[in-house]
């Protein structure tokens, strides 16, 4: 070694400002000071969970996770309500004409227009204002929608 070009060696105290620890290391000052040390940073002393807490990511996380299990379930409610039998007769989608007489005929629901059916097509048919295309849209629509339709006999 070159003498005179290397700088002095010091046995240096170190200081931590978070929590006060110190200890001796070897440095090219007498005194240091850290701002945070093993012995406080989160990740070392095993509070990192309570870090990410504090954040908001798990927060953030649950927030997410409730609101995709409400979204599936109205999802779910909506379409049981399409398949219940006590469902409206405007979910089949039928003209106006054949919803208006169905319902002056006091069929107001899927069930009633069920039971209807199973009486037969001739008593369908029989409702003013409900003709052959409209019954055959209806037993379509009813299919689709995953109901049987019981046949007369």
């Amino acid at each position: 070694m070159k003498p005179e070009i290397h700088p002095t060696f010091y046995e240096a105290k170190v200081t931590c400002a978070s929590c006060g620890k110190t200890w001796t290391t070897g440095s090219t000052r007498k005194e240091l000071r850290v701002d945070i040390c093993s012995n406080c940073h989160p990740f070392f002393s095993g509070e990192a969970a309570r870090i990410i807490d504090i954040e908001g990511q798990v927060d953030r996380f649950y927030k997410k996770l409730s609101a995709r299990q409400t979204y599936v379930e109205q999802k779910k409610a909506k379409e049981d309500a399409k398949t219940s039998p006590d469902s409206a007769l405007s979910e089949l989608g039928l003209t106006t004409r054949a919803t208006e007489a169905l319902q002056k005929a006091g069929i107001d629901t899927i069930a009633q227009l069920l039971s209807k059916l199973a009486e037969g097509d001739e008593a369908v048919l029989a409702v003013p204002g409900f003709g052959q295309s409209s019954l055959t849209a209806a037993k379509k629509k009813l299919r689709a929608l995953g109901f049987e339709i019981a046949e007369a006999a």
